[in-house]
């Protein structure tokens, strides 16, 4: 059941139904990014040692927590609470600004290790584990745009009336969170 009318709209949910086809496909990507991982450790130049780095257990951390606290925002919206929205959304995008620096902190260690992932010093693993968290990355800065712009909304008063983007906002924020714990547990138990 639904909290607003305005979610059960033909066009919410097309338009819920076109970000699932599209965490579907992410989802797939990575599918095969790791069952390429999978593949690649038989490889005889596979770093067997390899630990992940303390910024990287942190930054996990640091995603279920933002994960909370948009939920938080979430539940202030449907409470129609227009500063616990506003607080809490503000805390969620300053946590994904800390997991942007953990996991840079994460990638210097590795490189501070002497491990590289491109050029000569290079590893294929080091190479696999840019390429996953990357492209991880590369949709938390889409996610992190989207909180900007749910909060830039949320401010001009537009979720109360309407709150699909929010909605629509909120799933993708919790899809992200979930997928980089499935990448960190992935490489966690798959050096």
């Amino acid at each position: 059941m639904s909290f607003h009318p305005s979610l059960l709209t033909p066009q919410a949910k097309a338009k819920k139904m076109m970000l699932w086809f599209a965490m579907i496909s992410m989802t797939m990507m990575f599918a095969g990014l790791t069952s390429a991982y999978v593949v690649s450790k038989s490889r005889p130049d596979w770093l067997a040692n390899f630990e992940l780095p303390m910024p990287f257990f942190i930054s996990t951390i640091v995603i279920i927590v933002s994960s909370i606290t948009f939920w938080i925002a979430f539940s202030k919206l449907k409470e129609k609470n227009a500063a616990g929205v506003t607080l809490f959304t503000l805390i969620t995008l300053v946590l994904a600004v800390v997991f942007s620096l953990t996991q840079w902190a994460g990638f210097s260690a590795i490189v501070a290790q002497g491990y590289y992932f491109t050029g000569a010093e290079s590893s294929v693993t080091t190479s696999f584990l840019y390429v996953l968290v990357i492209t991880h990355f590369a949709h938390l800065i889409g996610g992190m745009v989207v909180l900007l712009i749910v909060l830039a909304n949320h401010l001009r008063g537009r979720y109360f009336d309407n709150p699909l983007g929010f909605v629509l906002a909120h799933t993708f924020w919790h899809f992200l969170g979930f997928l980089w714990l499935y990448l960190f547990v992935f490489l966690f138990f798959l050096r």
